[in-house]
């Protein structure tokens, strides 16, 4: 295939993107290739390369595009809501992974290299997702304990990916589990009532 410079950068980096993502969500990130990206949109890979600098880098602009929908989301499900809003997160949270299921899991399955640190704009995304739980975990919390809420966050973030990854992967049906996000929600509740006297 020859040379091809029928795109600026901005247009091809947005193609790359679009199209990987439409592949990692449909075969996932073990199949992910980016010479098959390369080929339907009619690059050669070296301008894959080109365009993100490494293989690396384009993945993370990959699963940014679907944090970039996570949020969107999230902040979608909680729009207008009055009460109910850590559970609708929570909910919210398990939604989007069954309905994204390739996507989502794709963003813990790749890891930079070692030493290789991650881009102020990944981060950024990261931190919108967290800060969404920390929102609502502290409006959920007696003020008192407003302080606790990113500590708290973090591990009830933990506890709600955990029993969602257990129901994509199955595990909770091989133990009997019939509604993993009640069980999450249940340990949310748990973990919040500690701090309701005091």
């Amino acid at each position: 295939m020859g040379r091809r410079s029928d795109h600026t950068r901005p247009e091809l980096r947005e193609m790359i993107v679009s199209e990987g993502h439409r592949q990692i969500s449909e075969v996932g990130f073990a199949r992910f290739s980016a010479r098959e990206v390369a080929k339907r949109i009619g690059y050669t890979i070296g301008t894959l390369y080109n365009v993100f600098g490494s293989y690396d880098q384009m993945l993370l602009a990959i699963n940014g595009r679907t944090l970039d929908l996570w949020i969107a989301a999230l902040e979608g499900r909680l729009e207008g809501l009055e009460t109910g809003r850590l559970e609708a997160a929570i909910r919210a949270y398990f939604t989007f992974a069954v309905e994204h299921r390739h996507a989502w899991t794709a963003l813990y399955d790749f890891r930079l290299p070692e030493g290789e640190p991650m881009p102020d704009y990944y981060r950024e995304k990261v931190e919108a997702i967290t800060g969404v739980i920390v929102r609502e975990i502290a409006a959920a919390l007696p003020e008192a304990h407003g302080e606790k809420a990113r500590s708290l966050a973090r591990s009830l973030l933990a506890t709600v990916h955990g029993h969602c990854f257990f129901a994509l992967n199955g595990t909770f049906a091989l133990l009997g589990e019939e509604d993993p996000i009640a069980r999450a929600l249940d340990r949310v509740e748990d973990a919040l009532a500690r701090y309701e006297d005091g």
